[in-house]
Formats: structure tokens, C-alpha cells, sequence
């Protein structure tokens, strides 16, 4: 349903002292966090990412950070 077939006038509107006692939700930020970059993969391969992160239960982004992180190591 979009949102603007919601009907919000059962909610009260939230004071000032509520809204700065919000917190952040969300990933929780790390010491060492991950910078984002773009990279082209071929299409296949990237298939095969998948499945063989979805066989080891594993976001691929996860598996592909792991195996190259692998590969440097054996590389220096």
C-alpha cells in the first residue's frame, strides 16, 4: 500500500523534547568502516557469486569482501 493511502490522523504529532530523544536506527556505525565503490563484474561471474554465497549463507558482498581479502594475503 502506498503511503499516501495511509490514513495517519489517529497518530499525534510528536513534541520537540520526543523528537531529540530519537536515536539513530540502523546498521551500527564501526571504528573501521567499509568504504563504498563501484566495480564492474562480468554478469556471469557475478551470478556465480551469488549462488555460491547463497550456498555458504552469506550476503555476496560479504563473500566477495572475504575472497579478495584471501587473495591479497596469499598475493603478499
Amino acid at each position: 500500500m502506498p503511503d499516501s493511502k495511509i490514513d495517519f490522523s489517529d497518530i499525534p504529532e510528536m513534541s520537540d523534547e520526543e523528537l531529540s530523544r530519537g536515536r539513530r536506527v540502523g546498521r551500527p556505525r564501526k571504528d573501521h568502516s567499509k568504504q563504498l565503490i563501484a566495480i564492474r563484474l562480468d554478469p556471469g561471474l557475478l551470478t556465480k557469486l551469488r549462488r555460491l554465497a547463497a550456498k555458504r549463507q552469506k550476503p555476496y558482498q560479504t563473500l566477495l569482501h572475504e575472497l579478495l581479502e584471501e587473495a591479497v594475503e596469499h598475493a603478499a
